[in-house]
């Protein structure tokens, strides 16, 4: 049975397939199924545990990233990320290590990151790509955050606001507006911090328009109503100047917030209009709105830019210690200084000393309030206090407020000690430092020691030229501001200013240097200086000073707008040259004007009546300056009275109105008698005053000489002797007579007798020329000017001799034809050299300009503008 069973089997195997065969193909079949999904289960058991194993390895390093994070471990998160592959790092990840870098502000790790990233070829999205800008925004390096910025879309305005306000902090103000406008081509949705970062970009770079522009948007988008926004705005406009569209902005903004109205006080402050400013705080506190320590500090300002507001200072100072405020360093220091400015000095020492913790700022206030009250003293005490008690170290500006307190007061010998501690104390290298220095040396009279400070700089601006310049100038060595404004133009490093061009041209004026004082005015008009007052005036003033009065009456019309300086300048060029009617005309036109007289304008216009015999109408302003503008008299303004009387030989009434002054005569006004006395020969009475004015000033040697003269042309000789022998006595030395005439821009100077010159020959040569043709016109030497006790022949020698004359011999035969000749003197004109000057100017057909020690005579066709009152 088995051997059929295999028969069948095989039989049925080989042709007809069986049941049983059939069912084994399928038995077999499924179990080579069964090892298929044996064998594929077992593949994917394996990959499922290789899988497992590779997340578990991006888990760990992830896991152990953050972990390194959250301890803030850079280093270890770098070597960590070295070590990995791109599969093992998730994005996630890197952001945290990329926030991490940005927080720390680790630029050499978050470059590390930044290169990983490259490295590996991760996409940089907008998340990665704001925390990668955000961390080298952070680290500084804004030149990497800008380039992410143009290669990844970034959605978040977040970022681009962190990036402009960073790029505004470096300065990049351009860069800001750039990357704004990048934001708004990229679609980005803005906020209101946006506006306020871009706003100040516009108002650092001064760019109206822009500024105007971006207003406009920020309507459009709806931001008007936002306070913050609304606040950088505002800044904008005051930034800029444009107080009338701050406050338009500021009445359309629904919320305002303390920022806002600080804004609109401090903007209408800074820009000088007090009342406005203090206005609004008043409103600001009507409307209930909490004013804090930076209103009160601007209110403070406001108040100390005028006396008159010392009252509101005081309210607020109240309002302000009921808020508690008095222990705020900032307040004391702004009250104090406040009321120094406004000259309540008691008020400033009690705050002064009330105060808990004095700071270097609050010494330097308290010195300068000494300062301006006249109180040099005080203020020179409390600088060496400071130190010496409190230990308080004075910086800059404290010795520079010590400095001008010793300049404005003329305490030189102060003024050396302070400059003693700045060399101890090495600040003197510190420019702001020597500039002071060297103003208050100038102020002081001692210019050799202005010149040291000067020449020890090793850095200069143009702030210490013109301080040196300006020295030499005020201080009568015009030659030596000259010849510094020509180094200045040499060395090209600097250039000229307005104030440069205000401190030489008195210069010009004092040494009647008329073609140099052209050289100057040619550069003002080619640098547009003279829309400045203060140039303007300076101008006028040279050419007044030089003689060519219709050219500084032809720009005193084109000063656009005329203050009460051009006004004076003018009047008093109008009476130096003796023209007392046109003096008088340009006063009354000022007052129509409605600008009102000081004290200078009288001044001015009394000098012009007195030099030009116009008593009655000097008597008239003297009574219109006391009456009518209530101006007490000074000893200026009495000695142009006492000039004008004396001049018009009404000595008695001269003399008596000295003795019935209400304030005590000076030698000035003693000495203006004793000129009348010489003009009309009053030996006597000359005598009686010339005893007054040696009593004043015993050392001043031109009150002796002016006596001598005055015995001279009396022909009292003994006395003449007895004189000179007092002066011998008390070691006084006599100024020489000295003229001196500009041609071609080369000054010549003359003094009596001296023949050192290279035309002496010629002159003389033509003087005597002069003089014969004199002679036979009938006219005589007034050889009592020559002031020797001699023959005649000798006399008239001496009188050829005369500094005067040999200035105006070289000027008719070397300047141009027709030229003017232009002299001056450092002393009185004689009356001989007088005479020979109205001569020569019928002589010759040429004017002479001669300016003395009194004023200016126009000579020309033989008369004198001057008419005798010299």
């Amino acid at each position: 049975m088995a051997m059929l069973s295999a028969n069948l089997s095989s039989s049925s195997f080989s042709f007809v397939p069986s049941r049983r065969s059939q069912t084994h193909k399928e038995t077999a079949s499924v179990t080579r199924v069964r090892k298929d999904s044996i064998f594929n289960k077992a593949s994917l058991r394996t990959a499922s545990i290789e899988h497992r194993d590779h997340h578990q390895t991006l888990t760990d390093a992830n896991t152990r990233l953050r972990r390194l994070c959250e301890s803030g471990d850079l280093e270890n998160i770098v070597k960590l990320l070295r070590a990995s592959r791109k599969y093992d790092i998730d994005p996630r990840t890197l952001c945290s290590v990329l926030q991490l870098c940005a927080d720390t502000r680790s630029l050499k790790h978050g470059k590390e990151v930044d290169s990983f990233i490259r490295r590996n070829g991760f996409v940089v999205d907008s998340n990665m790509g704001s925390k990668l800008a955000l961390m080298y925004t952070n680290c500084g390096d804004l030149r990497e955050a800008r380039r992410v910025f143009d290669q990844v879309e970034i959605e978040k305005a977040l970022f681009w606001n962190i990036l402009m306000n960073e790029l505004a902090k470096a300065g990049d103000f351009s860069g800001s507006i750039e990357l704004f406008e990048k934001m708004m081509g990229s679609g980005v949705v803005m906020d209101s911090y946006t506006f306020s970062c871009v706003s100040k970009s516009f108002s650092s770079l001064r760019s109206v328009d822009g500024g105007e522009q971006l207003h406009g948007y920020v309507l459009k988008l709806g931001f008007g109503e936002c306070s913050s926004v609304g606040n950088s705005l505002l800044a904008f406009y005051l930034k800029n100047g444009r107080v009338d569209s701050a406050r338009k902005v500021f009445d359309e903004m629904t919320e305002r917030d303390v920022i806002s109205w600080n804004s609109m006080i401090n903007g209408y402050l800074s820009t000088g209009l007090t009342e406005q400013g203090l206005y609004m705080f008043v409103e600001m506190l009507c409307s209930g709105i909490e004013f804090d320590l930076a209103t009160v500090v601007s209110v403070f300002a406001g108040c100390a830019d005028d006396s008159c507001l010392v009252s509101l200072g005081r309210a607020v100072h109240g309002i302000g210690l009921k808020a508690c405020m008095s222990r705020e360093d900032r307040f004391c220091n702004t009250l104090l200084d406040m009321y120094s400015k406004c000259g309540d000095l008691d008020s400033a020492k009690a705050v002064f000393r009330e105060m808990s913790d004095r700071s270097v700022v609050s010494y330097t206030s308290m010195i300068a309030g000494y300062a301006r009250e006249g109180l040099a003293g005080e203020a020179v005490k409390l600088f060496s206090e400071m130190e010496e008690e409190e230990g308080i170290s004075p910086d800059v500006y404290t010795v520079t407020a010590v400095l001008n307190c010793c300049a404005r007061n003329r305490l030189l010998e102060e003024g050396k000690r302070v400059h003693e501690w700045i060399k101890e104390n090495d600040m003197g290298f510190d420019i702001f430092l020597s500039n002071a220095l060297m103003d208050m040396y100038a102020k002081c009279g001692s210019m050799g020691e202005a010149e040291i400070v000067f020449s020890e700089m090793p850095v200069r601006d143009i702030i210490s030229w013109n301080t040196i310049i300006g020295g030499y100038s005020k201080n009568c060595y015009a030659n030596e501001a000259l010849s510094l404004f020509n180094l200045l133009l040499e060395e090209k490093r600097f250039v000229p200013d307005e104030r440069t061009v205000v401190c030489v041209l008195p210069a010009c004026a004092s040494l009647s240097a008329f073609d140099k004082g052209r050289e100057i005015h040619g550069y003002i008009v080619r640098n547009g200086f003279f829309r400045d007052r203060h140039v303007a005036n300076s101008l006028v003033d040279m050419y007044a000073k030089c003689g060519a009065l219709l050219l500084a009456r032809l720009l005193f019309n084109e000063i656009a707008s005329k203050d009460l300086v051009s006004w004076t300048v003018m009047i008093a060029g109008y009476g130096m040259h003796g023209f007392g009617k046109e003096a008088i005309a340009l006063f009354n036109q000022k007052r129509r004007e409605g600008i009102e007289p000081d004290e200078i304008s009288f001044v001015s216009v009394l000098y012009a009546c007195s030099h030009s015999g116009l008593v009655d109408e000097g008597w008239r302003f003297f009574n219109i300056m006391r009456h009518e503008c209530k101006i007490e008299p000074t000893l200026e303004h009495y000695a142009c009275v006492v000039d004008m009387l004396a001049r018009t030989g009404d000595l008695s009434k001269a003399y008596r109105f000295i003795e019935n002054m209400p304030i005590p005569p000076d030698a000035t006004i003693w000495g203006a008698l004793l000129c009348g006395c010489r003009i009309h020969h009053d030996v006597k009475l000359a005598e009686k005053v010339a005893e007054r004015v040696f009593e004043l000033e015993p050392e001043n040697t031109g009150y002796y000489v002016l006596m001598a003269n005055i015995y001279a042309e009396a022909e009292k000789w003994e006395e003449v002797k007895r004189l000179r022998k007092r002066i011998g006595q008390r070691g006084l030395r006599k100024n020489p007579g000295c003229s001196w005439i500009e041609i071609k821009g080369r000054v010549n100077i003359f003094v009596a007798g001296d023949s050192s010159h290279p035309e002496t020959e010629n002159i003389e040569a033509l003087l005597r020329r002069v003089r014969a043709r004199m002679r036979e016109e009938g006219y005589s030497p007034q050889t009592k000017y020559a002031l020797i006790d001699a023959e005649e022949m000798e006399k008239e020698e001496a009188l050829c001799g005369h500094s005067e004359k040999l200035a105006m011999g070289l000027g008719v035969l070397t300047s141009g034809h027709g030229k003017i000749i232009r002299v001056t003197k450092n002393l009185r004109v004689c009356g001989d050299c007088h005479e020979m000057a109205k001569f020569m100017s019928k002589l010759t057909g040429r004017e002479i300009v001669l300016r003395d020690s009194n004023r200016f005579h126009h000579f020309k066709d033989g008369h004198c503008s001057c008419r005798g009152f010299w």
